[in-house]
């Protein structure tokens, strides 16, 4: 049977974790992997995670199943995060939200009901995207189409060709939108950005599907979910997967959320069996340590505002590392502008540097940078940040 499979790519980022574990240089520094390290370069456990484990031991009585739609503590707690606590979507019964294995067992579902719903749909993604997205999402069976995103020249987003796709994307079809904390870029839509595409989604009929990974890592738990909070407001269907592996840090307890709002009430309990029914053939059960650190933590005073506080410290955290990127780099030999590092918000931000000059740092400095020339900003730190501008000065002054 297996000799009729034929050999599969690997994942590019894959790769280069691989060669940077086998590289025996001490002053190595990995800028592609995407996760958050501290200054230290440790990936940590928040200190409210765990303060909630603690007393999850205490609480926690059973390890039973705890059904398709995961805990309901944690999908109203994440309801609420994402919406706020006053939307008026929040009582509206449209609002259908499952547990899901992180964002991408979100993005999975979503996709999948969507398929039912309409098989015809399209898919629209930006470009670039996140590089995860197209074959996750279209092996679900949708037929990719793509609009402009980001202009590596100007270093932005190109907005005025963004907007003229969209205004060309047919009823029914579904167009992905990165809620906050673009990956790879880094380039934030603006609210009058979000207040434009909505516009045009009421006039022309497509769904937007929000993929928001990155909540308070831009700019706050609010302002990061404006997109998301108005288009709840206007439009009569969204759909949007949320993820707790960054603003947790929970990466390894794989927990998400699909939420999905729908025209009616009526619609929204169809909507929730048909999502449950898909769950249940794609992983049966969601897993639940996540989901109950996220819920104890959400609904205990202390152990939020602990939370908060430490996010708001990953946050700022960040863009530190972003100002001493781009101050230690920029009035080069070379002549390249990095400012728009320093505009950008979240983890990712693209270099924009050639290939040789990658190859360079890889290989005489020690410095990873996936081939996209995306950077990791969380992976620079008070021990390696003049090594690394030192290093990227010379590569572009040569």
């Amino acid at each position: 049977m297996f000799e009729s499979l034929k050999p599969v790519a690997g994942d590019p980022i894959l790769g280069l974790m691989a060669a940077f574990r086998a590289d025996n240089r001490d002053h190595k520094i990995d800028l592609g992997v995407g996760v958050y390290q501290d200054d230290s370069g440790r990936t940590p456990v928040m200190k409210s995670v765990k303060l909630a484990e603690a007393k999850l031991m205490e609480l926690e009585n059973t390890k039973a199943y705890q059904g398709i739609a995961g805990d309901a503590g944690y999908n109203q707690l994440m309801m609420a995060l994402l919406f706020g606590a006053d939307h008026s979507i929040l009582n509206s019964d449209r609002l259908v939200t499952l547990q899901a294995p992180g964002g991408s067992g979100s993005l999975r579902v979503g996709a999948e009901v969507v398929q039912r719903a309409r098989p015809d749909a399209k898919l629209w993604v930006g470009v670039p995207t996140w590089p995860n997205h197209i074959p996750l999402m279209g092996s679900a069976g949708f037929e990719i189409e793509e609009y402009p995103y980001y202009d590596k020249t100007t270093h932005s987003i190109n907005i005025d060709a963004m907007m003229e796709t969209l205004n060309q994307v047919p009823a029914g079809d579904v167009v992905l939108l990165h809620g906050c904390c673009h990956n790879p870029t880094g380039a934030d839509l603006q609210p009058e950005h979000w207040d434009q595409i909505a516009d045009i989604a009421l006039e022309r009929g497509f769904i937007p599907f929000i993929d928001i990974a990155y909540q308070g890592l831009g700019q706050g738990l609010d302002a990061d979910a404006y997109g998301l909070r108005m288009m709840a407001d206007r439009l009569p269907e969204l759909l949007v997967a949320s993820s707790c592996s960054k603003n947790f840090g929970l990466y390894r307890e794989r927990t998400g959320s699909i939420t999905l709002v729908a025209e009616s009430a009526e619609q929204a309990k169809i909507v929730s069996a048909q999502s449950m029914s898909i769950a249940r053939q794609i992983y049966s059960m969601p897993p639940a340590h996540g989901a109950l650190l996220v819920s104890l933590i959400l609904g205990d005073d202390q152990l939020r505002a602990n939370w908060q506080a430490e996010l708001e410290e990953v946050r700022l955290r960040i863009k530190s590392m972003r100002t001493l990127l781009t101050d230690g780099i920029n009035d080069n030999a070379a002549g390249m502008d990095f400012s728009h590092i320093k505009q950008q918000q979240g983890m990712f931000s693209f270099l924009g540097i050639t290939s040789d000059q990658l190859n360079r740092l890889r290989d005489e400095f020690a410095i990873y940078i996936v081939g996209s020339t995306r950077v990791n900003l969380a992976g620079i730190n008070s021990n390696n940040i003049d090594y690394l501008t030192q290093s990227i000065r010379t590569v572009l002054d040569s």
